[in-house]
């Protein structure tokens, strides 16, 4: 009778634990991808399921998030020959767990070898002045490339960003040179700008107060003329009053 109960608690662990071994709770955002036999048979997203025992197995274990990841710094030759090292980060999202699985080996390893490769062949389109002038040109670039080369394998490439462009020491010290002549031009073409207006303004100042003082000469000559005619008037009208004076007592 004891063997009996030994043998069905034997039979029960055995039971609860493949029940255990079958039972699988899946968390949000994940998908498991199971196989049947060693053939795909579905894909299970969040929530419990039971698989058949020794029949089904999950293979794959796919995260539904946006991911990011880092590209190396690599070395890109722009089109005028300069060598830039440069970095970035890629975002992608799993939308086909089962394209991700099977459509190749490592998704991740893929895409960012052929993120690289293409930032390659993008910045050797352009001269170095503008990769960083175009860097959001650049990005969209990579992105577009990478989102219809990875549509097969079931991921989405939402957005590339550079982190970090490097020129060589030698081109950043001639573009610091560069910049440096550049303010000094700025500087030099303000300060004439500003004699200039300088001069000009006094000029103008100058030739307002000529007027103005010829006017007020000529406003002098014409009062002290009309003062004169009006002296003149005077003398005349006395002159005149005098005589008539004179005519009416010798009358």
């Amino acid at each position: 009778m004891s063997g009996g109960l030994i043998v069905t608690g034997i039979l029960v662990v055995l039971v609860l634990i493949i029940i255990a071994k079958s039972a699988v709770v899946i968390p949000q955002q994940k998908a498991y991808v199971v196989e049947r036999l060693g053939k795909y048979h579905d894909t299970l997203q969040a929530g419990f399921h039971i698989l058949l025992p020794f029949l089904d197995v999950v293979r794959y274990k796919h995260s539904l998030k946006e991911q990011a990841m880092d590209i190396e710094a690599q070395i890109c030759i722009t089109s005028d020959n300069v060598q830039v090292e440069i970095d970035g980060v890629l975002y992608l999202k799993v939308m086909d767990a089962k394209k991700a699985s099977y459509g190749v080996n490592n998704f991740g390893f893929a895409i960012t070898q052929l993120a690289q490769t293409t930032l390659r062949s993008e910045v050797g389109k352009i001269e170095l002045d503008r990769t960083f002038e175009e860097r959001t040109t650049i990005n969209t670039s990579v992105v577009l490339e990478l989102d219809k080369a990875t549509a097969p394998w079931g991921v989405k490439v939402l957005r590339y960003e550079l982190k970090n462009i490097r020129p060589p020491e030698t081109i950043l010290a001639a573009m610091e040179k560069q910049m440096r002549a550049e303010r000094e031009k700025r500087a030099t073409i303000l300060e004439s700008e500003g004699n200039r207006d300088a001069a000009i303004n006094n000029a103008e100042g100058d030739k307002q107060s000529l007027i103005k003082e010829s006017e007020g000469e000529k406003q002098r000559q014409i009062n002290m003329a009309e003062g004169e005619a009006q002296a003149i008037l005077r003398v005349a009208e006395a002159t005149r009053s005098e005589e008539h004076t004179s005519e009416l007592q010798s009358h």
